[in-house]
């Protein structure tokens, strides 16, 4: 029997062989197959993940911390964990991606800072892994890997060697210097959702004890959307404010704060890059090719703002960027 008839045992198992419609649902990032199914006038959401491929644990265990902490998940209905087959309830199909037309749109982004701001308060699991300085090199080796080594044939020279160490540590201790606090890792527009009037929270199998604006730099610096300037400057004074007032940040000053969000979106936007390459060169997933340039332009511009990272703006612009849109050209043709 192949996995997917093993799959439609489990269901049928489930549903006393009821009839039932099974569609998938495309563009997840994972290793994770997704499907939504209709029976009896009723909508689920089955996952297939196999744990030959994916540890299944966090996103069981961490179901149950977050939901007792009161998000909307989508509730695990039944599973069979040897096989890794899961019926979810289904949250719908509407992400904030789907709302940034609406005229509330910055009301949405403020209800999600605050939101992010009582994720952070969620006490740490053991499910939940320390985002250490092993951890964050690991990240930055993904962009080293998957983009210069891999998508585009680079090999580093001494002085941009250099210029890669010098950029890392400051990253580095960037974000170790920020408060600890419970991140989810991947908070942006494809992984919040709309049901029921209420937000919803996906995707959160890899939440880390980790640094204070990753959640937010992952919403307001989003690979998928970029915000207007002047609009990103206020949800971030937003977001400062809100951290004070949840007794997250305490003697810190805005610039400061901003200074945690610019380097830990950076940081952020290395591995992004690195992995959209990885999505592409190991999985053969074409997606995410669009979304490599914009998020190197956030790197570039925010690196540009800091003295001590402007070689590594330069680097990106002069010498990455080129190589990267030469190659998207090749991959295409």
């Amino acid at each position: 029997m192949t996995r997917f008839d093993n799959l439609q045992l489990f269901i049928n198992t489930y549903f006393n062989a009821k009839p039932h419609s099974l569609v998938a649902i495309t563009g997840d990032a994972s290793f994770r197959r997704y499907y939504r199914l209709s029976c009896a006038g009723k909508a689920f959401i089955v996952m297939d993940s196999d744990p030959q491929k994916v540890n299944n644990a966090p996103y069981i265990s961490l179901n149950k911390v977050f939901t007792e902490q009161g998000f909307l998940l989508p509730e695990i209905i039944a599973s069979d964990q040897q096989q890794g087959f899961f019926i979810l309830s289904d949250l719908g199909s509407t992400h904030l991606a789907d709302k940034l037309d609406e005229p509330n749109k910055i009301e949405h982004y403020k209800q999600l800072i605050t939101l992010a701001t009582k994720w952070a308060q969620t006490p740490a699991s053991p499910a939940m892994s320390d985002y250490n300085k092993e951890f964050i090199q690991l990240e930055l080796n993904i962009f080293s890997q998957w983009l210069v080594d891999g998508f585009i044939g680079s090999t580093l020279s001494a002085e941009q060697q250099a210029i890669w160490q010098q950029s890392t540590v400051l990253l580095t201790a960037a974000m170790l210097e920020q408060p600890t606090v419970t991140v989810h890792r991947d908070y942006h527009s494809r992984n919040i959702m709309h049901s029921n009037e209420q937000w919803a929270i996906i995707d959160y199998q890899d939440a880390v004890q980790g640094p204070l604006c990753y959640d937010v730099v992952s919403l307001l610096r989003d690979c998928y959307y970029k915000l207007p300037q002047s609009e990103l400057e206020s949800l971030l004074n937003f977001a400062y404010k809100e951290f004070i007032a949840q007794g997250l940040i305490k003697n810190t000053t805005f610039n400061e704060f901003k200074y945690w969000f610019d380097l830990t979106g950076i940081q952020r936007h290395l591995k992004a890059a690195g992995i959209f390459c990885r999505l592409y060169l190991r999985d053969g997933k074409t997606g995410y090719l669009d979304n490599i340039l914009p998020t190197l332009d956030y790197i570039i511009e925010v690196a540009a703002t800091y003295p001590e990272l402007k070689t590594l703006s330069s680097w990106v612009s002069q010498v990455i960027v080129p190589q990267v849109s030469k190659q998207l050209a090749k991959e295409r043709t």
